[in-house]
């Protein structure tokens, strides 16, 4: 299988990346990122109050997770309920940074992730894919931009929306998280020696996607 291993820092646009990748490929695109949160879910679903090492073991022994496609698109089932839906709300995307760290979470999805790229070729993009998950793949990628730039995308994002975040709380929250994914002791931020590093912050998506697919293309002659 050939697979496309994609990294790269918060709102760096990665994930978009990722997806239009694994169209103009052909290829299967997994996003770790939504299995994480799908976690999350689980965890909120059993009413659990706080991330420790008990909750945290108790949660990882009994979940069952499973990645399908619909449509092309990705969906994530945990014990039985489908959770795609509820994986983007801010209150999972704060619960997911917390859980995720974890030894336990990691080696639980590490294993879904390395039996998708033995069964596919695919584009897979996360924190720790380049070096930890798939260390051997074919083309590793690290997207990045400024921290002004990330703030500025996220900030759309939430802009119209009530109890909306403003610019400047947007940036101080973006670089805490940069921060925090470079100090993890599991799945740290980091550039793999051999990836290609890609700074988006003046390119449109078109670019980026155009630059990133003639790069796996001259690897894959």
């Amino acid at each position: 299988m050939f697979n496309v291993a994609i990294d790269g820092t918060t709102s760096s646009g990665k994930s978009t990346l990722a997806q239009n990748l694994s169209k103009v490929l052909g290829f299967k695109r997994l996003d770790t990122g939504a299995i994480y949160r799908g976690i999350a879910c689980r965890f909120k679903r059993l009413r659990m109050r706080k991330v420790n090492d008990k909750n945290i073991a108790k949660l990882v022994k009994d979940i069952s997770i499973i990645v399908s496609f619909k449509h092309g698109m990705q969906h994530v089932i945990v014990n039985g309920i489908d959770e795609t839906d509820f994986l983007r709300s801010e209150e999972i995307s704060l619960l997911t940074s917390e859980i995720s760290p974890y030894k336990v979470v990691r080696e639980k999805v590490l294993g879904i992730q390395r039996r998708f790229a033995a069964k596919y070729n695919c584009v897979m993009e996360g924190r720790d894919i380049t070096t930890v998950v798939l260390p051997n793949a074919d083309v590793k990628l690290f997207i990045t931009a400024s921290p002004e730039e990330r703030a500025r995308r996220r900030y759309l994002q939430f802009e119209g929306k009530k109890g909306a975040p403003t610019y400047e709380e947007v940036l101080k929250d973006l670089k805490m998280r940069d921060q925090r994914d470079s100090a993890r002791e599991f799945g740290k931020l980091a550039i793999a020696e051999d990836a290609v590093v890609i700074d988006t912050t003046n390119k449109t998506l078109d670019e980026v996607t155009k630059i990133c697919e003639e790069i796996v293309r001259s690897k894959m002659h």
